[in-house]
């Protein structure tokens, strides 16, 4: 993970809320207890949070056609690998290797946040997230939630607006 300084360290900023505040952009972090006995990341977000499952997003790194690429994705559903190979003009896309998007991004699975990684990749918003006044995706670690509008998310991010999700 990228270094923090100490006032980061004391003020629990992860790099993603310390890349949301450094922007300048409206944000609301939820914490909520983890259980790592849950089955799904996303999902416990959801319910922790009380929020609809549509507007919270998963941070999913998948390699396409040889490049690291960020995919964010409504929990509800799921990753259309074709149409972010599509998305990104590529031709063939898988998940990546857990550990490869682990060290490439500086967080740990489960708590990899489209925002403030230690190297930037290209990043695919699936365009349901427009329907939304505000999405709700990782800060940075587990049970740790970042509420954003998704043009900010999408504008920080650099991201392409593509249909990459399945119900």
């Amino acid at each position: 993970m990228a270094k923090k300084s100490k006032k980061q360290q004391q003020s629990g900023g992860t790099p993603a809320t310390v890349a949301l505040t450094a922007a300048g952009v409206e944000f609301t972090v939820h914490a909520y207890d983890h259980d790592p006995a849950h089955p799904s990341y996303g999902e416990e977000a959801a319910e922790a949070m009380g929020v609809s499952p549509d507007r919270v997003f998963k941070t999913l790194v998948a390699d396409v056609d040889g490049t690291l690429t960020v995919a964010v994705v409504p929990v509800a559903g799921s990753l259309d690998l074709k149409a972010l190979a599509a998305a990104v003009g590529g031709k063939r896309a898988a998940m990546a290797d857990p550990a490869l998007a682990e060290r490439t991004t500086g967080y740990v699975r489960g708590g990899i946040s489209p925002l403030g990684q230690r190297k930037k990749l290209p990043t695919v918003l699936d365009d349901s997230a427009q329907a939304h006044a505000t999405v709700c995706v990782s800060a940075g670690r587990r049970g740790l939630e970042v509420e954003l509008a998704p043009t900010d998310l999408a504008g920080l991010t650099e991201a392409v607006l593509a249909p990459i999700g399945r119900a």
